[in-house]
């Protein structure tokens, strides 16, 4: 199959594609099957491929603030 960016292939599936970033986005996340391949700055995808919204939302990481987790990670969970 022919491979296309991922602004000729969201223009042929949307309407009124999504932007750019949004694009990205979805390739890094693996949201587009099958999934683009990168070279250098830019993303190609299959003619045939299609978006799919993830089964799970991303884990969030629970422990609060980001210098409590550092702390977490340099101590062991007895530092707060």
């Amino acid at each position: 199959m022919a491979k296309m960016t991922l602004e000729e292939w969201a223009a042929d599936q949307f309407k009124t594609p999504p932007s750019q970033n949004t694009l990205r986005k979805w390739a890094r996340e693996g949201r587009i099957a099958p999934a683009p391949v990168k070279h250098g700055r830019s993303y190609y995808v299959e003619a045939d491929a299609h978006y799919s919204e993830p089964e799970q939302p991303p884990a969030r990481v629970l422990g609060g603030s980001l210098l409590s987790r550092i702390e977490n990670a340099r101590y062991g969970t007895k530092a707060a």
